[in-house]
């Protein structure tokens, strides 16, 4: 396929006003990812307050990846293992406590599942932990408790024209040793130097050998300039500051409007063709899922036929040898399944309404059955697929009838 990696922002392009993931931005990541795109989700947030997100999409599953901190930590979302990191050294938080005092700004960073403040009451520090469902722990001498490496400090304030001045003497002030930025109104974010979503995606894409031009990134905010700039299709929200608009290729709408899904059904769903369907990803990628329990392979995909094996073992025989009915029809519904979401439009999905079969004769333990699936009926709200199930040898052991219903994306 064109395009193998999407990379998205979190807050204001992922989420939609309420922190929520639509249901049709869900349903159209969840395919996307099924089709064997891989996401990346890139954001300011710590990881902990990310690992939701990550639950959601069934990133852990599909094998997507956690950029967070604003690129300070990559962390494989399948596996847990940390790809990358950098870290601010702790000999600079003597200093930065030392200009927040002096400008009366709260202070905080992010570990584990804490955040750690001078300010505890403060409201955007609040916020901060309940956005991120974090702990807040207040510390009277913040550089001296710290005892450890951040992969940030934010400091807070109301005072925007005096976070501006400190911006950019900072910016003076710290070259070659942090970067400052604003990331909102109230927060100026220090993070390690050379940390930004564009420099950490690409050690990324170096490491798992996909190039730049195989890369779709969407945001909304200035922190997502750099990697919109970087990918080979680099999407604004319609929501987007207009400096962050116009540095992309395409804009598409709000995430109020489901940007991101119509994104994605436009750049990524309506171009994937049957034959371009990463079976063997596919495959991979389901192996927690029912059908790897049970032990199915897709083998064959087009328009109007899917093909997938199932073998006859403890995982689907009866107690006395013979392949399981329900397996059957679970190998059935998995054919259908592939079938209609291969023939949806990118704002539809698939939901199974009925499966009904006709068990003609039986398959042994030690033999993989084969079945054939076949589009009898295409209509604008229903599929039907009929499903013949085959031993090695190719005798019929099951006809089943499958009705996929197809709804519009909410």
């Amino acid at each position: 396929m064109k395009y193998k990696l999407l990379v998205l922002d979190v807050d204001g392009t992922l989420l939609n006003n309420e922190n929520e993931i639509s249901a049709r931005t869900l349903a159209t990541l969840l395919k996307a990812q099924q089709m064997g795109i891989q996401i990346v989700l890139a954001s300011g947030r710590p990881t902990y307050g990310i690992m939701p997100l990550v639950k959601k999409l069934e990133l852990d599953n599909y094998g997507g990846y956690i950029l967070s901190y604003n690129g300070g930590q990559i962390i494989n979302a399948q596996t847990g293992k940390l790809l990358f990191e950098k870290r601010i050294n702790p000999e600079m938080l003597p200093y930065l406590e030392r200009k927040a005092k002096q400008c009366n700004f709260a202070i905080f960073t992010y570990h584990q599942n804490k955040i750690l403040t001078n300010a505890p009451e403060n409201g955007h520090v609040r916020r901060e932990a309940l956005l991120n469902n974090m702990q807040l722990v207040p510390v009277t001498d913040f550089s001296i408790e710290i005892d450890f490496s951040p992969c940030k400090c934010m400091l807070v304030s109301d005072d925007e024209q005096a976070l501006i001045e400190l911006e950019a003497h900072w910016k003076r002030r710290l070259n070659g040793v942090l970067d400052v930025f604003r990331s909102e109104p109230y927060f100026i974010e220090v993070v390690p130097q050379f940390i930004d979503k564009a420099n950490t995606l690409g050690f990324l894409l170096e490491k798992l050998n996909i190039r730049t031009e195989e890369v779709i990134a969407i945001g909304d905010g200035v922190c997502d300039f750099s990697m919109i700039q970087l990918a080979g299709l680099g999407i604004a929200m319609g929501n987007a500051q207009n400096s962050v608009k116009s540095c992309a290729d395409v804009v598409t709408a709000s995430n109020e409007e489901d940007g991101v899904a119509i994104a994605v059904e436009d750049a990524i769903l309506a171009e994937i063709h049957p034959s371009e369907i990463p079976l063997d990803e596919l495959n991979a990628r389901a192996r927690h899922a029912l059908m790897g329990n049970l032990g199915i392979q897709y083998t064959y995909a087009s328009e109007d036929r899917i093909e997938a094996t199932m073998p006859v073992d403890e995982r689907t025989r009866q107690p006395f040898g013979i392949l399981h009915g329900g397996a059957t029809l679970a190998l059935a519904e998995t054919v259908a399944g592939l079938g209609s979401m291969i023939l949806c439009k990118p704002d539809e999905i698939v939901v199974g309404m009925q499966v009904s079969g006709n068990h003609i004769s039986s398959a042994h333990e030690g033999d993989t059955v084969r079945a054939v699936g076949t589009i009898v009926h295409k209509g604008r709200s229903s599929h039907v697929w009929n499903v013949d199930v085959f031993t090695s040898t190719d005798k019929l052991v099951s006809s089943v009838r499958v009705v996929n219903s197809i709804l519009k994306k909410r």
